[in-house]
């Protein structure tokens, strides 16, 4: 019985950690979020501009590159706000583990 057990325990200490993709999920939803919303914003307006005002594509061509920019720039902010979290916890599982790598 003390063996199943020690058997057990030893089992649940190997297994990974469940639910690993649900961080990747979030990032994954917050990044198509920053691509798709400014790009179909600028989609629609941008047309209803040209339309308005009669300039051909000038207004949706302009409005699509903004939003590209400010994609870009949200992606990067996001980008650098995970590799901080993944850093800050890479540096507090180094200080529970004692000197760091035991490879």
């Amino acid at each position: 019985m003390e063996e199943e057990k020690k058997d057990t325990n030893i089992q649940l200490e190997k297994s990974p950690p469940k639910n690993l993709w649900q961080p990747a999920l979030a990032v994954f939803a917050e990044v198509s979020g920053w691509i798709v919303a400014p790009i179909i914003i600028a989609l629609y307006v941008g047309k209803y501009l040209d339309e308005q005002q009669g300039t051909g594509n000038l207004y949706f061509l302009s409005l699509t590159g903004l939003a590209f920019i400010i994609s870009c720039v949200g992606i990067s902010f996001i980008g650098a706000r995970y590799i901080k979290q993944v850093e800050e916890s890479n540096k507090s599982k180094k200080q529970n583990n004692g000197s760091g790598n035991k490879f």
